[in-house]
């Protein structure tokens, strides 16, 4: 449910068709995987569309206990068994997760629902933006204990890239890396006897950020979100420092993201096997498993996570690429609704303050950004309804651009224009003064003037 004056209809269209010789053959593998892989070019590639596979019962392409397989692309594999109206069923749901929720529109409608009606992290993903701005910060505390030495460059061809590649679609994306030497976290971690450790508790984690986003300085000229993440190496007073969670087990990564900020790691140092080595110490940071922690925060970031899959469900890792075709689609309808959204909320409040500043003046360039942005909002709401996902997506997005226009435009700035009232309470106190003097030696001008006129004229 969402409020009054919003909803959000799905429409699924379903075809049903025998397989040809080719998916016959391809089914025939060992394996889901090894079957997904030859399907894949068999199979229809256009944004939103999905071609789901009923194997029968007995397949040996399934492992016991799963009835659904998701490759990385999108297709599904899909146990028959029971009758045809569990297998509908099954096919609905198995749609659902490939596709949208309703608690993925409920997500990136969050703004319009009620706060009774949301999941509590439903207000923890990205919002919808033309671009991004990543930025990985390595913090070195104590470089006189440790010389960092971390391949970034490197890390982000090998691991990122290809992520923010397939997600072009969605936004531009840009990135960036710093060193920041001497930042410390701000929180002063507590130290445990039994496992010769410092520990930083759950409840001190929001106390981290603040002191450390003070010193990144990412966000001070950014057009767009900034997501950080923060690689730190402990000093060595402080050193092994591990997280823990709400229940005082420690996190198994060692690190924490923040919903639409990013996210920390704390990488440990090995401890010298002498005291007197000597300093400071050098350390290789294990690229790989730092970009594997990053990018899973930059998955839950955007909102795609997998943990609503049923248990049924078998899921294939994205890989290198990071998502699944249908996880892009998934998030490419969330922000298509989203945009339309935005558009809709963003062309109401202009309209309220024309109608609250009478006066004000509006250009034909204005004017044109508001048909175009009303014209391709329409375009997309049409698109999506139709099922043609990267039309509708582009379409939102040019809506976007030309709503935001109108609205920021330099001559509806609201500044420029003022009630009467206003007007009056301003000049008022600056011409009254000068006024008063003007208009009392008019008055006694006119007086003059009037009593000369009423003296007799002598004659002689």
């Amino acid at each position: 449910m969402m409020e009054v004056r919003t909803s959000v209809t799905s429409r699924y269209e379903m075809l049903y068709r025998s397989t040809t010789g080719q998916e016959e053959a391809a089914l025939a593998a060992a394996t889901a995987r090894e079957a997904d892989a030859a399907l894949h070019p068999l199979q229809d590639t256009t944004l939103g569309s999905l071609t789901m596979y009923v194997v029968p019962e007995t397949s040996s392409l399934l492992p016991q206990g799963a009835n659904v397989y998701v490759g990385k692309h999108r297709s599904a594999l899909v146990r028959a068994g029971g009758s045809l109206a569990a297998l509908q069923a099954r096919l609905r749901e198995v749609t659902q997760v490939m596709s949208f929720t309703a608690s993925s529109i409920a997500a990136a409608l969050s703004d319009r629902v009620p706060d009774g009606q949301l999941r509590p992290d439903a207000r923890r993903y990205l919002k919808s933006s033309l671009g991004y701005e990543i930025t990985f910060s390595l913090l070195n505390p104590d470089p006189k204990s440790h010389t960092v030495d971390w391949d970034i460059e490197g890390a982000v061809n090998r691991y990122v890239k290809p992520v923010l590649d397939k997600l072009s679609l969605v936004a531009n994306f840009s990135v960036d890396s710093q060193i920041l030497y001497y930042a410390v976290l701000g929180v002063t971690p507590r130290y445990d006897k039994e496992s010769s450790s410092f520990l930083l508790s759950a409840h001190s984690l929001p106390h981290v950020i603040n002191p450390v986003e003070a010193r990144l300085g990412s966000s001070a000229a950014s057009l767009y979100p900034v997501l950080n993440f923060l690689l730190y190496v402990p000093e060595r007073s402080h050193s092994p420092l591990y997280i823990q969670d709400k229940d005082g087990a420690p996190v198994s990564t060692n690190a924490f993201h923040s919903p639409r900020w990013g996210g920390i790691m704390v990488y440990n140092v090995e401890a010298p096997a002498s005291p007197q080595a000597s300093l400071p110490l050098h350390v290789d940071v294990d690229m790989a498993r730092v970009m594997e922690v990053f990018l899973a925060q930059l998955r839950l970031l955007f909102g795609l996570s997998r943990e609503e899959v049923p248990p049924e469900f078998l899921l294939e890792s994205p890989g290198n690429e990071g998502l699944a075709d249908w996880e892009l689609d998934h998030l490419l309808w969330a922000h298509t609704v989203e945009n339309i959204a935005t558009v809709s909320t963003t062309l109401t409040s202009l309209a309220q303050l024309l109608d609250k500043i009478g006066n004000i003046v509006i250009k034909d360039d204005v004017a044109s950004e508001v048909y175009r942005a009303v014209a391709s909002v329409q375009s997309a709401v049409t698109e999506l309804s139709l099922g043609h996902l990267h039309a509708a997506f582009q379409a939102s997005k040019e809506a976007v651009t030309s709503s935001e226009r109108a609205f920021f435009d330099p001559s509806l700035l609201h500044l420029l224009y003022f009630p009467d009232d206003q007007k009056f309470a301003i000049y008022i106190p600056l011409f009254l003064p000068m006024a008063v003097p003007i208009l009392l030696s008019l008055a006694k001008i006119v007086r003059e003037t009037r009593q000369r006129t009423k003296e007799p004229t002598k004659m002689d």
